[in-house]
């Protein structure tokens, strides 16, 4: 009997510890296991997305993050179409109501930034830029995002709050695409975001004017309702909206929420 009380107390505390070790390991208790999540973001979040991607890889071992960057517009449009997203982060609220509309996310999206307007043009500001209403001077070649597109939604705020009207030569499908018309030398500015201006660095100039804020945006973040991995869709979600993503976020440009 002593042998066998012996080795069941060696069992009992066994267990205990095995239970204890796998709780703490990365693959243990709470964790959110291994495979891919796809993330569809805007595409003023690439380059704080891609840094929080590969944290969040890190952070669980055997995960794999893959990035869709495009104008949220565009990535409503393929998502609707079945497009295999788990994540989708709009540059606004207005392109995730869309996708809620159509019984596309699940639960109720979370905002996690905001983000404003501001002029881009070339190091040497050819075109003499000081505030937006010289945007509308003739002979100016400005370039902005389609009305569609959340920045270019937000320029339309801008010219109705400010009574000027703007003529641009183009109307592109991502603040990604302004922002090189402008670096290309194809334009003499571009109504992009602080952001953007921020990451392009010496690229361009950044030029603020105070009408912008008439039109801030408000960045929300979901788990698509046909999600293939919703458990990893949710933990990259926590990561962005947590402490660390707010870090990555303000860091680069972004407003709190």
């Amino acid at each position: 009997m002593r042998i066998t009380r012996r080795k069941t107390a060696a069992l009992v505390v066994s267990a205990v510890l095995a239970g204890s070790l796998a709780a703490c390991s990365p693959g243990g208790g709470g964790s959110t296991g291994s495979g891919t999540v796809t993330v569809y973001a805007a595409a003023s979040l690439k380059k704080t997305f891609t840094e929080l991607a590969a944290k969040f890889e890190a952070a669980h071992p055997g995960t794999k993050v893959t990035l869709n960057f495009a104008g949220s517009s565009d990535l409503v449009t393929q998502i609707t179409q079945g497009a295999p997203a788990d994540v989708f982060a709009s540059a606004d609220s207005k392109n995730m109501t869309k996708l809620s509309d159509a019984s596309l996310v699940d639960g109720d999206p979370v905002d996690f930034a905001t983000n404003v307007l501001e002029i881009a043009v070339p190091p040497a500001n050819p075109a003499s830029i000081s505030s937006f209403a010289d945007l509308a001077k003739p002979g100016v070649k400005v370039v902005v995002c389609a009305p569609q597109v959340p920045c270019g939604a937000a320029t339309e705020k801008v010219e109705k709050a400010s009574g000027i009207t703007l003529k641009p030569v183009s109307e592109e499908s991502s603040v990604a695409d302004v922002l090189g018309k402008v670096t290309s030398g194809e334009a003499d500015a571009g109504l992009v975001y602080v952001t953007d201006v921020k990451t392009a660095g010496d690229k361009v100039k950044g030029i603020t004017f105070p009408e912008s804020g008439q039109a801030a945006n408000t960045y929300p973040i979901a788990t698509v309702e046909n999600s293939k991995n919703k458990e990893l869709a949710k933990a990259f979600i926590e990561l962005v909206t947590g402490s660390e993503g707010r870090k990555v976020l303000g860091d680069a440009g972004f407003g709190a929420p």
